[in-house]
C-alpha cells in the first residue's frame, strides 16, 4: 500500500485500483436519515477507557491518555484496565460490569475501547442500553468491537465511531510514522464534529458510480458470527464497509458466501472493501481467487459503486469512520471519495 501524509480533517487515503462498471449509480432520496448522533466533544469533557474485550496494563494505556489529555480532554479510566482473566480483560461479569458503569455514567461523553482481540459477544446480551438510548455517547473501537458497533446501530439506532483503539497509540509520538499520526488525529476530528472526508486514488477493480448512504459495517468475520442474532446489521440501503486479518482466502471467500446467503449483498447502496491480511495457502492447497476475485464474483447482478484497498482494518492506515452517519461515496476512474454529508 503506498502511503502518503494526510492533510487537515480531510485525510487522503491509500490507493486501491479500478474497473469501470457500466451503469453509473447516482443518488436519491430514498436514503433515510442517518441515526441519532451523540453529542459531540468540547474540552473538558470526559473519555472513559475500558477494555470489554482483550486484556491491556495500566502502562500501555499511558501513551493514549496522553495525547488525548493533549486534546482538552479528561481520562477516566475502567476497572477492567490491567484486569486479567486469562486472554480477557477480566472475568465476563468484571468487563461486563465496567463497560455498564461508563455507559450509565452522565459524566462520560465517549467510551474508547482498549483494545480488540475476543470477548464483547460473551457480554452483549447483558448491557442494558436504557440510559445509553436517552443520553447516547459516542462507543470508539473496531475489530472485536464490531459486536457492539452492530448491535448498537441495529437496537439502538445510534451513531458510533469505528477508528484504532488504545493499543494503537503510538508509544513514541515524536517518533511516529505520519500515517500514525493522521489516524489517531482522525479520531480527534470525529469526536469534536469535524466533517469526514476521505479520497483514495483509483483501483482498476472498482466500480464506478455515486452512492448516498448509511455507512455502517467492521470486521468481516465478526458481521458473519452476528448473523441471525439480536446484533445482526440491517444493510438495505446503505453503505456497507468491511475488513478482516489472519484469514484464508477460503475463509474469506466462505465469509462473501454467507453475505450474499442472508441478504447483506442485494440491496446495498454500496460496497467499501478495506484492509484483508490473508494468511498464505497451504502448499498444494491453494484457494485460486484473490479478494477482489471473491468480492466481485458474490456481487455480479448487483448494480452499486464498489471500492478497493479502503484505508480502514487492522493495519496503520485505519482512518476513523462514522458509523450510522449519512455519507457519500464518489467512485470515478481516477479518484474515490467518501464524504460525511449529514
Amino acid at each position: 500500500m503506498n502511503r502518503k501524509h494526510f492533510l487537515g480533517t480531510a485525510a487522503t487515503l491509500i490507493a486501491g485500483s479500478t474497473i469501470s462498471f457500466s451503469k453509473s449509480i447516482t443518488p436519491d432520496d430514498t436514503t433515510p436519515l442517518a441515526y441519532k448522533k451523540p453529542s459531540y466533544l468540547k474540552h473538558g469533557d470526559v473519555i472513559g477507557i475500558t477494555s470489554p474485550a482483550g486484556t491491556i496494563t495500566l502502562q500501555e494505556i499511558q501513551p493514549a491518555i496522553a495525547v488525548m489529555q493533549s486534546w482538552g480532554y479528561e481520562i477516566k479510566i475502567g476497572d477492567t484496565i490491567g484486569k486479567k482473566d486469562f486472554t480477557f480483560g477480566g472475568t465476563d461479569e468484571e468487563r461486563l460490569n465496567d463497560l455498564q458503569k461508563m455507559l450509565d455514567d452522565p459524566k462520560i461523553k465517549a467510551i474508547m475501547c482498549a483494545r480488540g482481540g475476543y470477548g464483547s459477544l460473551r457480554i452483549i446480551d447483558k448491557i442494558n442500553w436504557t440510559k445509553f438510548k436517552v443520553k447516547p455517547k459516542w462507543i470508539i473501537g473496531f475489530s472485536d468491537i464490531t459486536v457492539l458497533h452492530n448491535h448498537i446501530h441495529t437496537n439502538c439506532q445510534i451513531a458510533s465511531i469505528h477508528s484504532k483503539m488504545i493499543n494503537s497509540f503510538p508509544d513514541d509520538w515524536s517518533k511516529a510514522e505520519p500515517i500514525q499520526i493522521e489516524t489517531i488525529i482522525s479520531i480527534q476530528d470525529a469526536l469534536s464534529g469535524k466533517k469526514m472526508s476521505y479520497t483514495a486514488t483509483p483501483n482498476i477493480q472498482n466500480r464506478i458510480g455515486i452512492a448516498d448512504g448509511i455507512l455502517i459495517g467492521g470486521n468481516l468475520k465478526t458481521i458473519e458470527n452476528l448473523a441471525g442474532s439480536k446484533s445482526d446489521i440491517k444493510t438495505d440501503g446503505k453503505i456497507l464497509f468491511v475488513e478482516d486479518t489472519g484469514e484464508y482466502l477460503y475463509s474469506i471467500d466462505r465469509m462473501f458466501w454467507n453475505l450474499k446467503r442472508t441478504g447483506k449483498l442485494k440491496n446495498l447502496k454500496a460496497l467499501i472493501v478495506g484492509g484483508f491480511k490473508i494468511k498464505p495457502d497451504d502448499a498444494g492447497e491453494e484457494f485460486g481467487k484473490t479478494v477482489q476475485d471473491i468480492v466481485l464474483e458474490k456481487i455480479n447482478g448487483f448494480n452499486y459503486p464498489v471500492c478497493f484497498d479502503f484505508p480502514v482494518g487492522h493495519q496503520r492506515a485505519n482512518f476513523a469512520l462514522k458509523c450510522g452517519v449519512k455519507h457519500r461515496l464518489i467512485v470515478k476512474e481516477n479518484e474515490t471519495t467518501l464524504t460525511e454529508i449529514k
